[in-house]
């Protein structure tokens, strides 16, 4: 018998025409405090207090516009029959891997317009990312998206999971695997690894270079989980398959940055170059 769970209202506010959506709220309650973690390591890091204020005037819209435009792209299928769905990103469809290709490149070119090292860059906004994606997968959990394959309410509740979250799995007339939440603690713990590694004074890129193991570790096993997935085929997700390749791409950057002697300046040394 299907029981009665009413799932939690997607909308925050609603005045005739004017709907806020908490997915929206999520996403820039997100981008707001990974900005407070940057500009103030970036104070500490001796760099420009504008420096970052500029370059997340640019990043930050690229990065949500790159995050749709990827998702678009391997669902064409469907908006290609559904143009008008295409800006609607408050109903979800934005990819990570979109995002941080579009907020690489433009912090790439970025820092390259303002003569500042990319590597130093990268490293000071990796915590600050990581902690964006965490708080971002909650407003996949108010949609009720990004979740993986039925299980049932006894699976959720020996997770000792809390009842608004186990009753927000309930979707359709069955309980299924609370993703976003993997997803979102796996990053709350990168979060804490990274800050710890700011002490260790690594050298310079690695930081970022961690970030990206170990976020793409993570998200490989939790979208093994998922049956929304983008596809490269019927049976290769396109995510799991970036993840292998960005895990392959940093672990050859830190070595050739070692070995070529690029990587000598550390962490905390005060250079801008």
């Amino acid at each position: 018998m299907e029981e009665n769970i009413q799932p939690l209202n997607p909308l925050a506010i609603e005045l005739g025409p004017f709907q806020v959506h908490w997915y929206g709220i999520i996403i820039v309650t997100g981008l707001a405090l990974a900005m407070w973690l940057v500009m103030r390591e970036s104070e500490r890091r001796h760099l420009p207090k504008e420096i970052f204020a500029d370059l997340l005037i640019w990043a930050i819209p690229i990065a949500i516009i790159s995050a749709r435009i990827y998702y678009v792209i391997f669902e064409w299928e469907y908006y290609s029959k559904n143009l008008s769905q295409i800006p609607k990103i408050w109903e979800g469809g934005i990819a990570i891997h979109g995002a941080l290709i579009g907020s690489v490149v433009t912090a790439y070119i970025f820092s390259k317009s303002k003569g500042v090292s990319f590597w130093k860059l990268a490293d000071i906004a990796a915590p600050s990312i990581i902690l964006g994606q965490a708080i971002g997968r909650w407003g996949n959990f108010m949609n009720q998206e990004a979740h993986g394959g039925e299980v049932t309410r006894a699976f959720l509740e020996n997770l000792y999971l809390p009842d608004f979250i186990i009753n927000q799995m309930y979707i359709n007339g069955a309980y299924y695997h609370p993703t976003f939440l993997y997803e979102s603690i796996w990053n709350f713990l990168g979060l804490i690894l990274l800050l710890s590694l700011r002490k260790v004074n690594l050298r310079r890129g690695e930081m970022f270079l961690t970030y990206v193991i170990w976020y793409s570790f993570g998200r490989f096993f939790v979208e093994g989980l998922r049956t929304d997935s983008l596809m490269l085929t019927d049976y290769l997700r396109v995510a799991q398959t970036i993840s292998i390749f960005l895990i392959v791409l940093a672990v050859i950057l830190i070595i050739y940055r070692r070995k070529t002697g690029l990587s000598e300046v550390r962490y905390l040394d005060a250079t801008n170059s």
